[in-house]
């Protein structure tokens, strides 16, 4: 009863503490204003502040106690979806430009203006990236400083500040440290980290937010696709698309991803796994899949769509580049026509969540094409066992491509 009630009178004292800044996302531990209130209600505010303090310290001294312990989790039915988990990272970016010194906090809501540039414009980016268990029990990061760096590119793109690469890969170790526990066991899935970069100052006419909030959260994840490594059946969209050359196809901004739902759900309800999209103009060069990018496969040369304006340049993506040359394909960053994958070799989807997801079959305007998936000598599977070998830290790192957290 008597933490009913004081968290009752904590609501309250932060509810009166919020001035002119009602609405934007503030914790009372990043508040600024002075307090103005009577000699009464004051004591109770410090009151409120020093339980609140209490209480955060509480939670993380609960993480710290857990961190080495593994959360009791049905690690053999993750899927990808969210989770509530310990800590999260805040930082926030006032009207001058200037970065705060961010901090962890219990996971928790978000509170945010109803005239918030986010919910109103659109103004935001993410990334994604994963921490790997390894059988010594050390976590691994996967190259955080390529998403930072292309936050930063896609921050640029929406006017918005961006964290720099030391702070995002900081905050980024942290809140992995905040939640090791539930990075799951060795080969039961990867701990999948949410880096958002928002706009949580209030506008009302069409402009720049004049506050943003950098956050970090994680969740344990299995398979990104119910067919876990199977191969995945994709579905060529000839009505909708993605992105159009100026827009904002190449970046990882928000505004991105809510257009594809419609196809996606329509595809998924006809039984395919996603949606293929085409260029907007012509509707006959490859760009991307729903949220990842696409390989062909001929003879001896790996050929996909290059990133340029819209098509997003993956991590995987450009890992797999790398390692396609070193391995003696020639690759082809170019227009890839539709025909062209109806008559490839092989195709395969790379992104953070999914690594690299084998092609099983294609259907573009009613005609279904079938990949041959079968055996071990596949493409696909070549660099998937190199990246998943890399990224649990069962083989030597030799080209510095993951970070011990």
């Amino acid at each position: 009863m008597v933490f009913k009630s004081s968290t009752s009178l904590l609501r309250r004292c932060l509810s009166s503490t919020r001035g002119s800044h009602t609405g934007s996302f503030y914790t009372a531990q990043q508040r600024k204003r002075p307090i103005i209130s009577p000699v009464g209600q004051l004591d109770s505010i410090k009151a409120c502040f020093q339980l609140r303090s209490m209480m955060s310290t509480s939670a993380a001294l609960k993480v710290t106690q857990d961190s080495d312990s593994i959360s009791d989790v049905d690690w053999d039915n993750l899927g990808f979806k969210t989770r509530e988990t310990d800590q999260m990272f805040i930082m926030k970016c006032d009207t001058d430009g200037e970065w705060h010194r961010g901090q962890l906090e219990p996971f928790g809501l978000l509170e945010v203006s109803p005239s918030a540039g986010v919910l109103n414009y659109g103004q935001g980016i993410f990334e994604g990236l994963k921490a790997y268990r390894t059988t010594d029990g050390r976590s691994l990061l996967f190259r955080p400083e390529e998403n930072a760096k292309r936050m930063i590119f896609g921050a640029e793109r929406m006017c918005m500040p961006a964290p720099s690469v030391d702070t995002f890969v900081d905050a980024v170790k942290q809140t992995v440290l905040a939640n090791k526990r539930w990075v799951p066991p060795v080969g039961k899935g990867s701990l999948y980290v949410r880096p958002l970069l928002i706009g949580t100052g209030p506008v009302l006419g069409l402009s720049k937010s004049p506050e943003y909030t950098f956050l970090v959260y994680a969740a344990p994840v299995g398979d990104y696709f119910k067919e876990g490594p199977a191969p995945i059946h994709l579905k060529v969209e000839s009505m909708y698309s993605r992105a159009v050359h100026g827009g904002t196809g190449g970046v990882k901004t928000i505004c991105n991803y809510a257009p594809v739902l419609k196809a996606q759900l329509t595809a998924k309800k006809e039984g395919f796994t996603d949606v293929l999209y085409l260029d907007a103009l012509e509707r006959k060069y490859l760009e991307e899949v729903s949220s990842c990018n696409i390989f062909i496969v001929k003879d001896n040369v790996i050929a996909t769509p290059e990133a340029k304006g819209c098509v997003l340049p993956g991590i995987t993506r450009k890992c797999i580049l790398e390692l396609a040359q070193s391995l003696g394909y020639k690759v082809e960053e170019r227009k890839v026509d539709v025909d062209e994958l109806m008559d490839a070799d092989e195709a395969f989807c790379t992104g953070t969540a999914v690594v690299v997801s084998p092609v099983g079959s294609v259907t573009h305007r009613g005609t279904r094409v079938l990949f041959s998936n079968s055996g071990v000598k596949r493409v696909s599977s070549i660099f998937y066992k190199f990246l998943t070998d890399l990224q649990m830290g069962r083989t030597a790192d030799t080209r510095g491509w993951t970070t011990e957290v």
